[in-house]
């Protein structure tokens, strides 16, 4: 295009057709000819046309293919993105209890949110750099070989110096971004509390001690993040001047060969010579944002896979037993749990025949809830055995297991969804009339009904739309409908008040008749009828029997009794 436009006279007009061959010589030689052809036979300006629409249709195909490769990448993007958050998702609803007892919740909502976004910010929107820029910088390294091997020499020289001060200036990205996502997990730890502990908030007028201990939290992440955005926009100019800088010298060097007519190129080909040459800078400066930007997403990356590669405590039998009814009894054998180094069940050992109710009582830190919980094997003993039907549970299908037991825990877990999918929850092909039914046993049919739109009221956030009763009676009625062999009522009836209290507790009277039933209880009147009640003490049975054999020992349980109202 230089040449037509300011020397069209030396443009040769009798050039013979080049032999065919793969080379960058044939395909030069080959443009050449054709353009000697239009401005032999067309003119010079059918030349400069030729050459123009040339231009146009190279960068037509260039960008054309640009879109498509884009296409591919927002797809793979997106696709990743998807499977990380659904291994995530199956990975937290199959870790064990445990697991986040230990871990702060801001940490794993950090990990779900800021942590997922950042991995596709950053390494996910780089993949194709990765991939491609090198690509393009050998293609135009070899163009600019090509054309003059003593200037790409001088020019490469000068590249180990900018990646040298890339790496020095991306060093300490990778800390940074770790105290970064810390800090994220306990700003979002601060929010969940602000919301969960609001009423607690206001009622001690602590709203500015909240907002202390969060602002400070919030100005330590500003000012990492500044540090660390900093460190991070400090690579692309320092490339593009590094770049600029290295442009100087070629075209110094160049202009001195020059002089001296040892170019060995046209001022037309030198001119090409640098655009290719800035070509070379652009993908050099998109690998060194890229570098920084993978630096930090990969503390992200890293994050995401301390979940996936957590250890679960509760695994799978290899080879599981399956078990599809409950026949003979419940035998907790010698049992003791401790947290970490802390004992909480110290040689515990009882039986549960089929078809009695066991009842579990003990002050507050005794190991009542603990005893529920390693039943339906949400913790694993630390030794001893719990059996069912003669076979420790650990040999069973964890899912054939925990279809045996309805379970009801002192604070019921209730979803954002309406009252029907709340009660049958995890159950397929419910109808509307077993549902009521269940909810009529459970004493719920008739606030039910009272709702707005009945059983497919929304129920809100945790059931934040129900008191505290109704809520309980809910979750009552999800294990009714359940219809399990196994009951587990975690002190089911403490938040009723005593009217609800009574009418659920005969409803649960007529449901463990014909069921096994583990029942902690703080009201001891709700346990009165048990076939045998368990006194726990610092993790140890203290006493056993019928109501009437422990009231007449006048031993611990007697004394609990005698601080409670019976009617």
């Amino acid at each position: 295009m230089l040449t037509v436009l300011f020397e069209n006279e030396s443009i040769a007009t009798d050039l013979a057709r080049p032999e065919f061959s793969l080379s960058i010589d044939y395909f030069s030689n080959l443009f050449s000819y054709i353009l000697a052809g239009i401005a032999r036979d067309s003119g010079v300006i059918r030349a400069l046309a030729f050459v123009s629409i040339s231009l146009v249709v190279a960068c037509f195909f260039s960008d054309l293919c640009r879109y498509l490769s884009q296409r591919i990448l927002v797809n793979m993007k997106t696709t990743l993105m998807k499977n990380i958050r659904r291994d995530l998702f199956a990975k937290i609803a199959s870790l064990n209890i445990a697991y986040f007892t230990e871990r702060r919740k801001g940490d794993i909502l950090s990990s779900i949110s800021n942590d997922v976004n950042e991995v596709q910010n950053s390494v996910a929107s780089s993949f194709h750099i990765i991939f491609r820029e090198p690509l393009l910088v050998i293609g135009f390294l070899v163009m600019l070989f090509y054309m003059s091997p003593r200037l790409t020499l001088v020019s490469l020289i000068a590249l180990p110096i900018s990646a040298i001060v890339i790496t020095r200036i991306t060093r300490h990205l990778r800390a940074g971004s770790i105290e970064t996502q810390s800090l994220m997990g306990s700003l979002l730890s601060r929010f969940e509390e602000a919301i969960s502990g609001s009423r607690i908030i206001k009622a001690f007028n602590a709203g500015k001690y909240v907002e202390d201990r969060f602002e400070q939290d919030n100005e330590a992440h500003r000012r990492i993040s500044r540090q660390v955005g900093n460190r991070q926009e400090l690579a692309s100019p320092t490339s593009e001047f590094l770049g600029i800088s290295i442009a100087a010298v070629v075209l110094f060097y160049g202009g001195w060969l020059n002089m001296h007519g040892r170019l060995g190129m046209s001022w037309e080909q030198f001119i090409v010579y640098i655009m290719f040459y800035w070509k070379v800078l652009e993908p050099a400066k998109a690998i060194s944002n890229s570098y920084a930007a993978i630096r930090k997403g990969l503390v992200s990356g890293e994050r995401i896979f301390a979940i996936l590669d957590a250890e679960n405590a509760i695994r799978e039998p290899e080879h599981p037993e399956h078990i599809s009814e409950f026949r003979e009894a419940v035998e907790y054998r010698n049992v003791s749990f401790a947290y970490a180094d802390e004992p909480v069940l110290k040689d515990v050992s009882i039986v549960i025949p089929k078809g009695s109710m066991t009842a579990i009582v003990g002050p507050s830190g005794a190991g009542k809830s603990t005893m529920a919980d390693l039943l339906p094997r949400f913790r694993d003993v630390s030794s001893g055995a719990i059996l069912v039907d003669g076979k420790d549970i650990r040999q069973y299908s964890l899912g054939d297991l925990r279809s045996l037991m309805g379970i009801v825990p002192q604070e019921p877990t209730l979803f954002n969804d309406t009252v029907f999918n709340n009660i049958a929850f995890g159950m397929e092909g419910v109808g509307l009339d077993e549902v009521r039914a269940a909810a009529v046993i459970a004493n719920a049919d008739e606030f039910i009904s009272r709702l707005e739109n009945g059983y497919d009221t929304n129920i809100g956030e945790g059931g934040s739309k129900l008191s505290g009763g109704q809520r309980q009676r809910l979750a009552i009625a999800r294990a009714v409908l359940k219809n399990p062999p196994l009951l587990i009522l975690d002190e089911a009836t403490s938040s009723l008040d005593t009217e609800s209290e009574r009418l659920v507790q005969e409803a649960l009277q007529k449901l463990m008749a014909n069921r096994t039933s583990l029942v902690i209880a703080h009201r001891l009147s709700t346990i009165r009828h048990a076939d045998e009640i368990i006194v726990l003490q610092d993790g140890a049975v203290a006493e056993r029997g019928t109501h009437e054999q422990l009231i007449e020992n006048k031993g611990l349980y007697a004394h609990l009794c005698s601080l409670q109202a019976f009617s």
